[in-house]
């Protein structure tokens, strides 16, 4: 493929011979309004659900805010919840999937912020199917079962039934196939195949519904998020301070971002999303703010 690069505001612009144009991602400014009792800590991650409501998971008070997709605030829930909030996945159900480093927990809750489900003990870390250590993402199969990645201590994939029984998990720390220095995000596409963003190891490996290793992506940089929308993969890059968007052979088609703080930059771009309309959501860090965006 012949590469060339051409910058539209923090755009940058990957072509083939057959120029096929990259959309050009602006930020919307001021989008979401925060109500002012609440204060955005660290930012990280974001969800939509099947109304283009955004959930915003951040560290700090009131850590999960729902937001309609013009930014109207509609509530908010999680004090005493979290320790050190990561990842927010909802699923078909509109149910709110959390993973917590800290604590060593995934919990689900109703759209409404009633807690259904439990995974693993506060506090306390471990190797066994009830046991986490400082997970970081959800991704969920066609059949109701669900996936998590176990994370910062395990380097592992666990595979739930829907009922949350275990049914399978794979991966040690390694740079081999199978292998995750850090399996940071994970999302499956409809054909059931399972994408892990291998953080550490600048990569996203691919596997089938039961953990064999189809693949690699080494275009995608550092995998800190994952959102899969259509034919397109996005990539929350942390390290380089952008978006990378690779097609469904995992080649980079385009990116957008910049360090910095102002719009359209980035700081530790952590999570991100993609609702039905095309917008995109980024859940920054250090940053502190979640950014929309819409193609233009």
């Amino acid at each position: 493929m012949k590469l060339s690069f051409s910058i539209i505001g923090l755009l940058v612009i990957t072509a083939s011979s057959h120029a096929q144009k990259f959309p050009d991602y602006q930020p919307v400014a001021d989008w979401m309004k925060l109500p002012a009792e609440i204060k955005l800590g660290p930012v990280s991650a974001v969800a939509t659900d099947s109304n283009d409501n955004v959930y915003v998971f951040h560290r700090g008070k009131n850590p999960i805010l729902v937001f309609d997709r013009d930014g109207k605030f509609l509530r908010s829930w999680g004090d005493g919840l979290f320790t050190t909030p990561h990842g927010i996945r909802i699923d078909s159900a509109n149910n709110v999937w959390t993973t917590d480093m800290a604590s060593h927990q995934v919990l689900k809750f109703d759209s409404e912020g009633k807690l259904l489900l439990t995974l693993g003990k506060k506090g306390e870390s471990g190797t066994t199917p009830d046991r986490f250590n400082r997970p970081t993402d959800v991704a969920f199969g066609p059949a109701g079962e669900f996936y998590i990645t176990d994370g910062y201590g395990n380097s592992r994939v666990m595979k739930f039934s829907k009922d949350a029984k275990l049914l399978k998990e794979w991966g040690t720390k390694g740079t081999g196939p199978g292998e995750f220095n850090l399996p940071h995000a994970i999302v499956l596409d409809a054909k059931g195949r399972i994408y892990v963003g291998d953080r550490e190891n600048n990569r996203v490996q691919i596997f089938d519904a039961e953990g064999k290793f189809l693949g690699q992506w080494k275009e995608s940089g550092a995998p800190y998020g994952l959102f899969l929308s259509g034919n397109r993969l996005f990539v929350a890059d942390a390290r380089a301070s952008w978006i990378n968007v690779l097609d469904m052979e995992g080649k980079r088609v385009g990116r957008w971002g910049e360090k910095g703080t102002a719009p359209g930059q980035f700081s530790t771009p952590h999570m991100l999303c993609v609702d039905s309309k095309g917008a995109v959501y980024v859940a920054e860090v250090s940053g502190k703010r979640l950014q929309k965006f819409v193609a233009r």
